[in-house]
């Protein structure tokens, strides 16, 4: 895998790029805890359709780095969308198909609602309207929902700290395991995938990201501009095609379609069966038939 590297805002990333020159760019966000290698059939269907597929790193992952020791190692979701638009500016592009999955999806469905001029469509997966509402985080959820998010209240302590650092290999691979019952990945693709774990900003983001949603610890002052405009959850107006496991082991999806409000443009919701919080790479297909979807929608 040919893997590029740009500077682009506070971070000089890695990412990896399939397709023609001059195809129409679509930008493919993974989650935690997973990498690049999540878009690989995705990006091998696209390419050949002629698009051209941007797969970038995340902060604190792969080949991605902080450019100053001084950058605060955030996590929060307005970080993860300055990225995704610093990206696009590195690279010159003015707009583009966003994809993504849980930290991913965030990104992309931040700049959908706040920037949608750069936005031809949205594919969100995972969860629909993936916008954190801060400000209400500490009212609980039923307790099924709460014994779900077990490794977000275990990274708020020195203990998760400890044992993200020392144990993250087998932390993340039972992470895997919990949220895709039905995916029987082998050991080779969760090992390529967790070599990208190894950043050395890794446990520094992933903990800033889970404490600073429930408001435990402050964000980057550099992103407030942003967080305060997310507190109105503002709609998304770009075409939006939402993918939801069916057996998704941390996010399952509701029977009733609870967050059509938020989107103000065209938007269809679809479940699919035996398939886990990691669509794009349980199914491909179906993920790229839902960008080429967008893609090819008329101006």
């Amino acid at each position: 895998m040919d893997i590029k590297q740009v500077v682009a805002g506070v971070l000089d990333i890695g990412y990896v790029e399939r397709g023609p020159a001059n195809g129409l760019p679509v930008i493919l966000l993974h989650g935690f805890p997973y990498d690049v290698h999540c878009f690989d059939e995705v990006c091998d269907q696209l390419a050949a359709q002629g698009y051209r597929c941007f797969v970038p790193y995340l902060r604190g992952y792969g080949p991605t780095r902080f450019l100053s020791p001084e950058t605060m190692r955030s996590g929060q979701q307005a970080a993860l969308a300055a990225d995704l638009l610093a990206f696009m500016d590195a690279l010159g592009i003015e707009k583009a198909v966003l994809g993504g999955y849980d930290w991913g999806g965030r990104a992309a469905c931040i700049v959908a609602a706040l920037w949608p001029e750069r936005v031809v469509g949205l594919v969100s997966a995972g969860h629909g309207y993936n916008l954190q509402d801060i400000p209400n985080a500490g009212r609980p959820g039923s307790p099924e929902e709460e014994t779900r998010f077990w490794y977000q209240y275990y990274f708020h302590t020195a203990r998760g700290r400890d044992g993200l650092t020392q144990n993250r290999f087998e932390l993340c691979r039972h992470i895997w395991a919990l949220w895709s019952p039905s995916w029987a990945f082998d050991e080779a693709t969760y090992a390529r995938s967790a070599a990208a774990f190894d950043n050395p900003d890794f446990v520094d983001v992933v903990l800033h990201s889970y404490q600073h949603r429930y408001g435990v610890v402050a964000g980057d002052p550099a992103y407030q501009a942003i967080e305060d405009r997310l507190e109105a959850q503002p709609v998304i107006s770009v075409p939006t095609i939402v993918v939801l496991g069916a057996d998704d082991g941390v996010d399952p999806p509701s029977q009733a379609d609870k967050e059509s409000h938020h989107f103000a443009a065209a938007y269809q919701r679809r479940v699919l069966a035996g398939v886990g919080h990691n669509a794009p790479q349980e199914a491909p297909k179906a993920f790229a038939d839902a960008v080429l979807e967008l893609a090819s929608r008329p101006a």
